[in-house]
Parts: C-alpha cells; structure tokens; sequence
C-alpha cells in the first residue's frame, strides 16, 4: 500500500520529466493533434455516460 502511494505521488519534477519525454518522442508539431484526439476521447466517453444515465432514468 505504501508503495503504490509513492508511485501515485507526482510533483513537479516528474510532470517536467514526462513533458520533456513526450516531446522528444512526438516534436512540438505533434502535440496539438494528440491533445485535440484526447479531447475528443473524453468528450465522447462523456456522452456516453451521459447516454447511459438517461437509459437507466428511463427504465425506473
């Protein structure tokens, strides 16, 4: 348990970190379309959730 709390507790340094690794694997150019793709995901799965609430209203 206390490992999985250390593992899970990001600072500043390891978010510096893991910018500086996605950018040497994907180029500044590539960000903006893998942000956008992203968000787009989210926005979907949000839908979807929200779809899946009313169908349950709907049933009760």
């Amino acid at each position: 348990m206390v490992a999985l709390q250390t593992f899970l507790a990001i600072g500043a340094p390891q978010i510096i970190l893991i910018v500086v690794v996605v950018l040497l694997l994907f180029g500044g150019k590539k960000i903006p379309e893998l942000m956008r793709g992203l968000g787009s995901g989210i926005k979907e799965f949000k839908d979807a959730s929200k779809e899946d609430d009313k169908l349950e209203e709907k049933k009760e």
